[in-house]
């Protein structure tokens, strides 16, 4: 199975882009990256501390910079950050370097998956966290649509049934 081209994978929190990710990367034999523990990698500290010192701001500006990097490599899976295509840029580089793949979940997967996860601090912090992550959805699902070139929903199969249905996506169009 041999894919060339950069798999960027985009979606909410929860959606399973990481875990996916992974095994995409592994059924394909490509390198995978993960855009918010390479931000860790490099900074030192967890996404928690620079959103507690820089605030959602300073970890976006941190958020491009990484995503520029990464997306200069060639043949790899990228998951990104949930918030990643908020920023117009990282939604033109993303676009304009790979295949990019939105990830979708339901409300109900994201909150069950989500529920105990502490390293999230755009839920974690809030008040409500399920009015907050269904607040996420209404403003970031029509960008992860219009940016993507294909959507997979990852509530059913497991995560090597999704991956595969992936690979299948992206060879077809080889």
């Amino acid at each position: 199975m041999a894919f060339t081209r950069n798999i960027f994978l985009v979606g909410p929190m929860g959606a399973g882009k990481s875990t996916i990710g992974k095994q995409l990367a592994q059924q394909l034999k490509m390198e995978f990256f993960d855009s918010d523990r390479e931000i860790e990698s490099k900074a030192g500290v967890d996404i928690d501390w620079i959103f507690d010192v820089e605030g959602e701001a300073g970890f976006r500006v941190r958020e491009t910079e990484m995503i520029k990097e990464l997306t200069e490599k060639q043949g790899i899976v990228l998951a990104t950050g949930g918030g990643a295509v908020v920023e117009l840029e990282n939604r033109k580089v993303l676009g304009g370097r790979g295949v990019v793949v939105y990830l979708d979940v339901s409300l109900e997967q994201q909150l069950e998956r989500t529920r105990r996860d502490r390293r999230r601090p755009l839920i974690s912090q809030a008040d409500n966290p399920e009015e907050a992550i269904k607040r996420l959805h209404d403003e970031r699902a029509p960008i992860y649509e219009e940016l993507s070139d294909y959507k997979i929903s990852t509530d059913h199969g497991s995560v090597r049934q999704v991956a595969k249905q992936i690979v299948d996506l992206l060879l077809s169009e080889d």
